[in-house]
Formats: structure tokens, C-alpha cells, sequence
């Protein structure tokens, strides 16, 4: 799976099994319809569509995730970095940072972090 991109509805969804799992598609149902004021036949079209995708399953009518929440989001901006940036963090740190300055805070904690991650 490559596709990190999630709808408003989808995000929305999606934290929602993530706090929840393993929770059972019959409930998964009332939840939707109390949180997001969903029908039944939307909640079983977007939990397909995203079981489709490989980050959930739905196994005897139970509704687990198979990639986590922070994999997910790690994956995403992974991938944001590698296609907007042509996967150079500098470039991405660069345009993110853009014209301001960093905390001494700040600075000390992308110096930890590097220095944690930097090959041997």
C-alpha cells in the first residue's frame, strides 16, 4: 500500500476503529452513526474500501487494524518527503523551518536526533 492519503470522513473513521480495535462491525456501526451521524451502508462502504487498502480487516465481523495509527502517519510522511522532496530531509526541513528561526530547545532536540539516526 502505497496510498497514505485519507479523506476528512476517512481520517475521521480511521481514528475512530484505531481507538477503538478491536471493536465488532455491529458496533462499529452504532458508533459511526452516534459520532458521525453515518448510515450502516456508509460505515461498511468506507471500512471496505479502506480494508481494500490494507489498513484494516474486518475477520468475523471484527474490526482490527492491520497497519497502526503512528506506522500510518510515519508511512505518510515518508512518502510526502520521497515525492515532494525527491526523499531529501534536508529539502523538506528546509521548507519547513522556511524563514524562521529555531528555539535553542528545538535545535537541541533535531541535534539529538540526528545524532541518534545518523549512520555509524
Amino acid at each position: 500500500m502505497n496510498d497514505y492519503t485519507l479523506a476528512k470522513g476517512e481520517a475521521k473513521f480511521a481514528d475512530l476503529i484505531w481507538r477503538q480495535e478491536p471493536v465488532g462491525s455491529g458496533e462499529l456501526v452504532k458508533l459511526c452513526e452516534r459520532e458521525m451521524g453515518w448510515k450502516k451502508s456508509t460505515t461498511y462502504t468506507v471500512l471496505k474500501k479502506l480494508c481494500k487498502r490494507g489498513i484494516f480487516q474486518n475477520e468475523n465481523t471484527v474490526v482490527s487494524a492491520l497497519i497502526k495509527k503512528d506506522e500510518f502517519y510515519a508511512r505518510k510522511s515518508r512518502y510526502f518527503v520521497e515525492d515532494t522532496f525527491g526523499g531529501s530531509l534536508p529539502k523538506f526541513l528546509t521548507a519547513f523551518i522556511g524563514s524562521k528561526s529555531l528555539t535553542n530547545l528545538q535545535a537541541e532536540e533535531l541535534k539529538k536526533l540526528i545524532d541518534e539516526y545518523k549512520e555509524g
